[in-house]
């Protein structure tokens, strides 16, 4: 190759590079930091940019993306004296671009020492059971504390989260026996509440069907009461509007003797008092005499042959007849009433 050649492709690659370093894209949400002759110059925003090759230079390059930060658990103690182990998430954003590059050499470092120590003096106010119960309170505080300290490094901490806490073993094991007798605790008291609701709920279904039932068989016996007194009534009624005679009474009682014979049970027959005029209207309805006066009336036969009765109602039968007849005699003078006599 000859030196012209030669000279053409040194200028033509010079030139190249030449372009290369004099123009700069900035992607978006990014900026560079530039430097001439090692003394900050500008800042380039998103977007082509034109720098003096040789003399330019790119210092660094900041994203200005939310950002977020996962540090390590850091051991940390109570106000109780208990060891704990607290993993924290940090969500922060660069706003002063050459605050961050100038001012502090590693911000990242800076923020998770910070954030450290700032744990310690705030959960290390605190008792175990108040550390477990105020994340939020403690987030909060740790957020003010950290954005107030990296304000000068061109930081703004947006969010500070406790990820995870954890208590020594032997805590933990308290903590769940606690827990677990607390909720055996409420879990008896809920039972003993529904228990004691069911009971309630039962005696006053109880009360009120047995008010219920007691006011229906009022009801039924007041009914049933005045049923019998409309019948009583009206039997009564048909009977002084019919006016029987001793002889019709004389018959319904000769029917209704079968029906006290029948039964095993009926050993004992008890005797009215009043048997001795019964037995006379019994007399007068056969024919016989009541008292001193004869009446001279047929004799009625009854034909047991037609009846169709069982031995105890002809038995009580024939000893009904036989007792008229006697009726009958004494009144005509034939039988002489005689006491039996007295036992010996």
């Amino acid at each position: 190759m000859d030196p012209v050649g030669v000279l053409l492709l040194i200028v033509a690659i010079f030139f190249i590079i030449v372009l290369f370093r004099s123009i700069k894209i900035v992607p978006q949400q990014w900026n560079y930091i530039i430097e001439r002759l090692g003394k900050y110059r500008r800042t380039l925003e998103p977007g082509p940019r034109l720098l003096v090759p040789f003399v330019d230079n790119v210092r660094a390059k900041v994203d200005l993306r939310e950002r977020v930060v996962n540090f390590p658990p850091q051991p940390v103690i109570t106000a109780d004296n208990l060891g704990v182990q607290i993993d924290t998430v940090l969500y922060y954003i660069i706003t002063q671009p050459t605050a961050a590059v100038y001012n502090i050499d590693d911000y990242l470092a800076g923020v998770e020492q910070l954030t450290t120590t700032t744990l310690r003096n705030v959960v290390g106010s605190l008792d175990l059971e108040k550390t477990l119960t105020s994340r939020e309170e403690i987030n909060a505080r740790l957020a003010a504390e950290l954005d107030k300290a990296t304000d000068k490094w061109g930081l703004k901490v947006t969010r500070v989260e406790l990820r995870s806490i954890e208590p020594p073993l032997s805590i933990r094991d308290a903590m769940e026996k606690q827990m677990r007798a607390e909720r055996d605790r409420r879990a008896a008291i809920l039972n003993a509440e529904g228990t004691k609701r069911a009971a309630i709920l039962n005696a006053e279904g109880e009360q009120q069907s047995q008010v219920l039932r007691a006011k229906g068989a009022r009801d039924a016996e007041v009914l049933r009461a005045d049923g019998q007194a409309k019948a009583i009534q009206t039997v009564f009624a048909a009977i002084h509007k019919a006016k029987p005679t001793d002889r019709l009474l004389a018959y319904q009682y000769l029917q209704t003797l079968p029906k006290i014979a029948q039964g095993d049970a009926n050993k004992v027959w008890v005797v009215p008092a009043e048997l001795t005029k019964a037995l006379g209207g019994i007399g007068n309805a056969l024919g016989g005499i009541t008292g001193d006066t004869v009446q001279d009336e047929e004799e009625i036969e009854v034909d047991t042959s037609a009846l169709e009765l069982d031995d105890s109602a002809a038995q009580a039968l024939e000893a009904a007849e036989q007792a008229a007849r006697e009726v009958q005699d004494i009144g005509k003078g034939k039988i002489k009433d005689e006491l039996p006599p007295a036992p010996a």
